[in-house]
């Protein structure tokens, strides 16, 4: 009786007469397929001219970004893992062309060609405009935390910095004085060296207190940037992996991290801009959103959607000089309460105050008027009611949170008519419509990236993370572009759907 399982095919134990081509065993229909055209809409021009016809030939700069955005798509992102696929697996090597670039290659490429990655993401989005994937219709903005290559555990503050460089510099100098008095010693310990060689411990101090002086002077540079003029406190810190990153986190989860912001137009979840902040909050980045916006697409969205993060006076001004239609959320203490106001548990929040901007006053729900009580250099004000009035008012317990008794004080900026204005908007039922949408927009987006395993960045420095970060965007671009292309959304002529390609 025969052997109830399926036995090897001839061809696993003997040579067919007659070659075939390895890549008719995929599938008819595989994504390789359609990922390589894809990809062959890719200019690679302006980066091309960089190679020298010097030398061994290089790999095309084509082929090496194919690879990548194949990779990243696949939920592959170690160059070492890139490679090994590329030996491997059927469709990498289709999409390599057979060619398997050492991880060296592949790794050395993703870090120093940022701007051509860029360039990339660009081009995915000027392919999905004119596939009439994208309208710029409605965009909505958001942004998430990615890890730096870097880890807490290699940090120090600047206090601890200081510390360091002194006691490694103090040191250093107690061990050359040392090797100075040697003489006669030395030549004995030494015996057949020369006895001019550095020793071992002196070398690794004055290793250790390079890396101390340049960390010391990166997070200086940065707090004069970010604070000119102004003390650096102690407990500062900076990473010595990753300089350029920033502590970012919440409920308690620190690490450091960079602020990736995305701009997603509603029709098919495009990404039509991005950047990279090393901002912890998402205060200041509407003007950088519209930039990018601007440079990528060549023109601003007609409505901008985007969470209460980004509710402040600098965003409601970038907002207005673009004259985008924009629906931003306001924060709890900008909505005012579904309570009545004479309910016993009920605190009094800033929208139960009513801003007059004519007199440049708040006037509180009981009739006082809070005026300007200081204004700072970055446009902040602060407004406060007469300590008298408020010790008479009923709503005190309520309203007065000073545990020194002061009268009630509205914290604000210069731009509070915009945030009014946005307040007022945002309270109606048409804009509450619009902005529901966001959450099918551009949330899904980060969790479909995240989702895919890409959580930290494999390369260090602004600037290389900003190149990273336009890969993995016009990775998520190609993919949604591919699935509109097999669900028949579009049928470009370039498409290979039905047949496999010559090759």
């Amino acid at each position: 009786m025969s052997a109830p399982f399926k036995s090897s095919p001839v061809e696993f134990n003997q040579h067919q007469l007659f070659p075939s081509n390895i890549f008719d065993l995929l599938p008819e229909g595989h994504e390789c397929y359609l990922y390589a055209d894809l990809f062959q809409q890719l200019d690679t021009t302006t980066i091309e001219s960089g190679y020298s016809i010097k030398g061994q030939n290089a790999y095309h700069p084509k082929q090496i970004v194919s690879i990548l955005i194949y990779a990243y798509s696949r939920g592959v992102f170690s160059s070492r893992q890139i490679e090994r696929r590329c030996r491997e697996d059927l469709s990498f090597m289709f999409i390599a062309q057979m060619n398997c670039p050492n991880f060296r290659v592949l790794s050395d490429f993703r870090k120093d060609h940022g701007d051509f990655f860029q360039a990339c993401f660009k081009q995915t989005v000027k392919l999905a405009l004119a596939l009439k994937l994208a309208s710029l219709g409605h965009i909505s903005l958001d942004g998430s935390k990615f890890k730096a290559n870097s880890s807490k555990h290699k940090a120090m503050s600047y206090g601890r910095l200081k510390e360091k460089e002194q006691a490694l510099s103090a040191e250093i100098d107690a061990l050359i004085e040392q090797a100075n008095r040697c003489g006669q010693e030395e030549d004995q310990a030494y015996k057949e060296r020369t006895g001019y060689e550095l020793p071992e411990d002196l070398k690794h101090k004055q290793g250790r207190l390079a890396k101390i002086k340049a960390a010391k002077k990166a997070l200086e540079h940065r707090e004069e940037q970010l604070n000119p003029g102004q003390n650096i406190e102690d407990k500062k810190q900076i990473s010595f992996a990753d300089t350029e990153a920033r502590i970012m986190g919440k409920n308690g989860n620190f690490d450091y991290a960079y602020n990736a912001q995305i701009s997603v137009d509603a029709d098919l979840q495009i990404i039509v801009g991005q950047h990279v902040s090393q901002n912890a909050n998402d205060k200041q980045e509407i003007e950088p959103a519209l930039k990018a916006l601007q440079d990528t697409a060549g023109r601003l969205p007609e409505q901008l959607s985007a969470d209460n993060g980004y509710l402040s006076g600098d965003n409601l001004q970038a907002l207005e000089h673009s004259r985008t239609d924009a629906y931003i959320a306001t924060d709890k203490g900008e909505k005012s309460h579904k309570t009545p106001l004479d309910s016993s548990d009920r605190k009094l929040v800033k929208a139960d105050f009513e801003y007059h901007e004519a007199d440049n006053t708040f006037i509180c729900p009981k009739g006082q008027v809070l005026k300007l009580k200081r204004q700072g250099q970055d446009g902040s004000r602060v407004y406060q009611g007469s300590s008298e009035v408020c010790t008479g008012c009923l709503l005190q317990s309520r309203c007065c949170q000073s545990a020194k008794g002061e009268a009630r004080t509205i914290n604000t900026d210069d731009k509070e008519p915009l945030r009014q204005q946005m307040n007022s908007k945002m309270a109606t039922e048409s804009a509450k419509a619009v902005y529901r949408k966001r959450k099918t927009i551009v949330e899904p987006v980060f969790g479909h990236i995240k989702n895919s395993g890409f959580r930290g960045f494999s390369v260090r420095g602004k600037e290389k993370v900003a190149g990273e970060f336009s890969l993995v965007c016009a990775t998520h671009n190609i993919k949604k572009i591919a699935k509109a292309i097999f669900t028949g959304v579009v049928r470009p002529e370039w498409s290979h759907l039905t047949t496999k390609p010559a090759i």
